[in-house]
């Protein structure tokens, strides 16, 4: 059976996403509510005594099965740098420019409107990034309104922006260092580079070393999930289909999109909908969330690639228009999965949970709303700028 097109694998990652949403917020306002969330917070143990690991299944899910996902992300960044559309700087020019607008510009709105409340500022990094499977699948609805240029430098702006999220958890996101478990880790680090170095194409010994490199990350303070991206990065990409990375890529890709993913959306879209009302929409969280999201992104990245390319440092993507890259613009306001992401990473203990989740839900779903309808109203064709 030949493999799924990438704009068909994108229109299929987006439905189950989508699917995995709705269920999520089904789930949370039905009867089964109070199940769902002392399932979500029931402890899970894994292990042996005295080598145990006790943490929620919703710590499990965002902290063990994410760091899954980032080791994707990892080999996608690796991919992309090595023989994609950032392999080179010219190439790399305007997916940068736009990516770093469309982190500054909703960080921005975020903390103008909490400017008056210490207490949620630091929540900045939540809108600051976009959902690349949710993005690239609401692109493939409207394939034939854009050229397929614009699918490349959405990819590429959205792995700078992943990069970006993964330095911004790694800085702002670490507390109670152990310096052992640190330790630990830089050895484990350390054998991944030799593997490399030595040539090592075995998957085996690279998932191994990124196994305790992830668990000595895990008690060290700092995130999990930067152990899933460093292992990606290290994995060989020599040749093409063969090369160890691109193996381990393709085999990954369904279980992240089609599990993890999901599950993840599951476990972190629910939100209650009952006690919703001004107060929670109000709230700056949701505020800052939703505007970062809906209007901070698409003036970055618009902003940002408007001024690169009048300016002649960046050339625009081959057969776009000024209305084809504002569309596209638009689209990159979905955060979704990295948006609730790093939300439960700024407000750990729940507090603003509901805002975090609505916000995040509310700026992704105005930007596709937005995105479909004006990149819909193009004609087939469009024309270069």
């Amino acid at each position: 059976m030949s493999s799924p097109t990438p704009v068909n694998a994108d229109r299929q990652a987006v439905l189950v996403l989508a699917i995995a949403t709705a269920l999520a917020l089904l789930v949370a306002n039905s009867p089964l509510a109070g199940a769902y969330r002392t399932l979500l917070d029931g402890d899970i143990a894994i292990g042996f005594s005295p080598l145990v690991l006790e943490k929620t299944l919703l710590h499990w899910i965002n902290d063990g099965l994410m760091a899954v996902f980032f080791l994707l992300v990892g080999l996608e960044i690796k991919r992309e740098l090595v023989q994609g559309e950032l392999a080179g700087a010219r190439r790399a020019r305007l997916p940068l420019v736009a990516a770093v607008g469309g982190m500054l510009a909703p960080a921005a709105v975020y903390a103008w409107v909490n400017a008056g409340s210490p207490a949620t500022a630091h929540g900045w990094p939540i809108p600051a990034a976009t959902d690349i499977a949710f993005t690239l699948g609401i692109l493939a609805v409207v394939r034939t309104r854009v050229p397929a240029s614009i699918r490349a430098f959405l990819l590429g702006l959205a792995i700078i922006d992943d990069l970006g999220a993964i330095i911004l958890i790694a800085v702002l996101f670490t507390s109670g260092l152990s310096w052992f478990a640190l330790g630990l880790g830089a050895f484990f680090a350390g054998a991944l580079l030799l593997l490399n170095r030595y040539g090592v194409t075995r998957l085996l010994p690279y998932l191994a070393c990124g196994a305790l490199l992830w668990l000595c990350v895990l008690k060290s303070g700092v995130h999990a999930t930067l152990a899933g991206v460093f292992t990606g990065m290290v994995i060989p990409l020599r040749g093409k289909a063969s090369s160890p990375a691109r193996r381990l890529e393709h085999a990954l890709h369904p279980w992240v999109t089609f599990g993890i993913l999901p599950l993840f959306a599951i476990a972190n879209a629910g939100v209650p909908l009952s006690g919703l009302g001004l107060s929670t929409l109000l709230h700056p969280v949701t505020l800052g969330t939703a505007l970062g999201l809906f209007i901070g992104k698409q003036a970055g990245v618009f902003g940002a690639c408007f001024i690169a390319i009048r300016s002649g440092w960046c050339t625009a993507p081959a057969g776009a228009n000024w209305q084809v890259l504002y569309g596209a613009s638009v689209l990159t306001g979905i955060g979704f999965t990295m948006s609730l992401f790093i939300g439960s990473l700024a407000f750990p203990h729940g507090e603003y949970d509901q805002m975090v989740r609505t916000g995040v839900l509310l700026g992704s779903a105005l930007s596709v709303v937005l995105g479909l309808a004006w990149l819909l109203r193009l004609p087939r064709q469009a024309n270069n700028l």
